[in-house]
C-alpha cells in the first residue's frame, strides 16, 4: 500500500525515485480536459455574440498561446523536482512567495467548485439524487484521488483519456450530423468580443500553470525539456479546442437547451445507453477536481510551511485535502444557480493575477537564472532566498496596477476598454509589463543577500557590498556589481 499511495509532498524527488515517460503529460492533460465542464466553457464565446466559426477561432487562438506557456511550465518539473509553486520562492522570496500561493489556492478551491456544479448534475440525472446531494456524493471521488496522489492520479487519467476520448467522439460526430457547426447566422464579429474571448481562453490555460509541473516532477532529471514541453502542450490543447468548440457548437445549434452547459443536452448526443456515457462523463469531471485538490494542497502546506514547522505526514495530507474537497462541496453548492457567469467572471478576474505571475516565472526559469537553482535554500527560510525579493513583486504589483484601465469584467471596465471596441487586453498589458520589468530587475541588481541570480546563482564572497566595486564569486567568476536589490 505504500508504494501506492504517495509518501511525499512538497518536497524534492531524489534522482532515485524518479521514473515515467514525457508521453505520460498527454494522457495526463489531456484527459483532465476531456470533461463536460470544458463543454459548458465553450459557450462563453457564444454568450459573448461571436458567430460559431469566429468563436472556434477565437479557442483555437487562445488555448494555443495559453498552452504554450503552461506546458513550458510543465517543462521545469523533471529539472527541479518540486511542486510548481514552491519554486516561486526562487522569484518573490521565502516569504514573498506566499502572495501569489494566496491566489492560486483561492483559484483552485474555484475551479474545484465549477466541476463539481456538472458533477452534482449529472450525478443527480444518472441515480435521481438532488443536485446538492450529487455534489456531496461527488466530493468523495475529488478527495479520494488526490490523497492516494501522484501514481493513481496519472493511472487514472491514462484510462480517462482512452474512454472520455471514444466517448466525446461519439458524440461530437452525433452533435455535427444533427446541427452541423451550428447557427453561422447568429452573432456579430467584433474585435472586442474576439479579443475578449482569446483573453478568456488563455487564462483558462493559465489557470493549470501554478500546478502543472506537480505532475512532471518526478520524470528523470534529464528528460528532454522539448519532449516535455511537446507532449503537455499536445494534450491540454488538443482536449481542451475539441471540448470547447463543441460547447460553442452546441450553444450556437441550440442556444435554450444548451444554457448553463445542460448536461442532459451534451449527453443526449449520445444517441444510445445514455447512462453509460452520463458515468463516463462523471468521472472524467472527477479527475479533474481531483488534480485541483491536489495541487490546492500542495500550495496550502507550502503557504503553512512558511511560517510554521509543521511534520507532513500522511494524517496531516488525508485531513488537508478532504478540508480542501469540503471547501469546494460548500462553494459548488452555494454558487451553482448561476453557474455559466460565475464561471466566466471567475476566469477573467484570475487572469488579472495568474498572468504576471507566469510571466516572471518564465523569464526567471529560462532567460535569468536559466533552470540553475539551489533547491536546499528554497527550503531554507534563512537561505539565499529569504525574506521577500522585491525584484520579483515590484514587477508583479506593477504590472497588475497597468493593467487596470485594459480591464472588462462585469463588476468594471477601465478607461481604455470603450475606445478598444470593448477589448479586454490586460493579460497582454501584465504579461509584457511584469516579464519586461523583471527582466530589467535582475540585470540591474543581480545582488541579493549576497548572492548573483544572472550567472546561474554562484554565491559571491561573504561580506561582499555591491557598490561599483569588482568581487570575487565563490565559483571564481568575476561579479561587477551594480548594486544591492531592493
Amino acid at each position: 500500500m505504500s508504494q501506492v499511495i504517495e509518501q511525499r509532498s512538497i518536497d524534492h524527488i531524489p534522482a532515485n525515485e524518479r521514473y515515467g515517460k514525457p508521453t505520460n503529460q498527454f494522457t495526463l492533460w489531456f484527459a483532465t480536459n476531456m470533461q463536460v465542464s470544458n463543454v459548458a466553457y465553450g459557450a462563453v464565446p457564444i454568450f459573448l455574440g461571436l458567430p460559431v466559426h469566429w468563436a472556434i477561432v477565437s479557442i483555437v487562438v487562445g488555448h494555443v498561446i495559453g498552452g504554450a506557456l503552461m506546458a513550458l511550465h510543465s517543462a521545469q518539473g523533471p529539472k527541479l523536482g518540486i511542486p510548481q509553486m514552491i519554486q516561486s520562492r526562487a522569484q518573490f522570496g521565502y516569504v514573498g512567495a506566499t502572495l501569489p500561493m494566496v491566489v492560486v489556492f483561492i483559484m483552485f478551491a474555484g475551479f474545484n467548485a465549477a466541476c463539481l456544479v456538472l458533477t452534482g448534475q449529472m450525478l443527480s440525472t444518472l441515480i435521481g439524487v438532488s443536485v446538492d446531494i450529487g455534489i456531496v456524493i461527488g466530493t468523495i471521488g475529488i478527495i479520494l484521488l488526490p490523497i492516494f496522489g501522484y501514481k493513481i492520479l496519472h493511472a487514472c487519467q491514462k484510462w480517462v483519456s482512452l474512454i472520455a476520448g471514444v466517448a466525446f467522439v461519439i458524440m461530437s460526430f452525433n452533435l455535427l450530423r444533427n446541427y452541423g457547426f451550428g447557427d453561422a447566422g447568429s452573432g456579430e464579429f467584433s474585435w472586442g468580443m474576439f479579443v475578449l474571448s482569446v483573453a478568456i481562453m488563455v487564462t483558462y490555460q493559465l489557470c493549470y500553470a501554478p500546478y502543472v509541473a506537480d505532475y512532471s516532477r518526478y520524470l528523470p532529471e534529464d528528460t528532454s525539456t522539448r519532449k516535455t514541453f511537446c507532449f503537455t502542450f499536445a494534450g491540454t490543447v488538443t482536449a481542451c479546442v475539441w471540448t470547447f468548440s463543441f460547447g460553442a457548437i452546441a450553444a450556437s445549434a441550440a442556444t435554450d437547451a444548451f444554457a448553463g452547459g445542460n448536461v442532459d443536452f451534451i449527453v443526449g448526443q449520445a444517441g444510445f445507453a445514455i447512462p453509460l456515457f452520463l458515468l463516463i462523463l462523471i468521472i472524467s469531471n472527477t479527475a479533474a477536481p481531483g488534480l485541483g485538490v491536489y495541487a490546492c494542497f500542495m500550495s496550502a502546506i507550502t503557504i503553512v510551511t512558511t511560517f510554521f514547522k509543521v511534520r507532513i505526514s500522511f494524517p496531516v495530507k488525508a485531513v488537508g485535502m478532504t478540508l480542501i474537497g469540503l471547501s469546494a462541496m460548500l462553494l459548488a453548492i452555494l454558487g451553482r444557480e448561476n453557474f455559466l457567469g460565475n464561471v466566466s467572471a471567475f476566469i477573467a478576474i484570475l487572469g488579472y493575477f495568474m498572468v504576471p505571475w507566469t510571466a516572471i516565472n518564465l523569464v526567471d526559469f529560462y532567460l535569468v537564472r536559466k533552470e540553475r537553482y539551489s533547491i536546499p535554500d528554497i527550503f531554507n527560510p534563512d537561505g539565499r532566498y529569504a525574506g521577500i525579493d522585491w525584484r520579483a513583486m515590484s514587477a508583479y504589483l506593477i504590472s497588475i496596477a497597468a493593467s487596470v484601465p485594459f480591464m472588462n469584467t462585469e463588476m468594471y471596465a477601465g478607461p481604455f476598454v470603450e475606445p478598444l471596441g470593448g477589448m479586454d487586453l490586460a493579460w497582454l498589458v501584465s504579461l509584457v509589463v511584469s516579464a519586461v520589468l523583471f527582466y530589467w530587475n535582475m540585470q540591474r541588481y543581480p545582488v541579493r543577500r549576497g548572492f548573483i541570480a544572472h550567472l546561474g546563482d554562484a554565491p559571491a564572497v561573504q561580506g561582499a557590498k555591491a557598490s561599483g566595486n569588482d568581487s570575487k564569486s565563490a565559483a571564481g567568476d568575476e561579479l561587477e556589481s551594480v548594486g544591492d536589490a531592493p
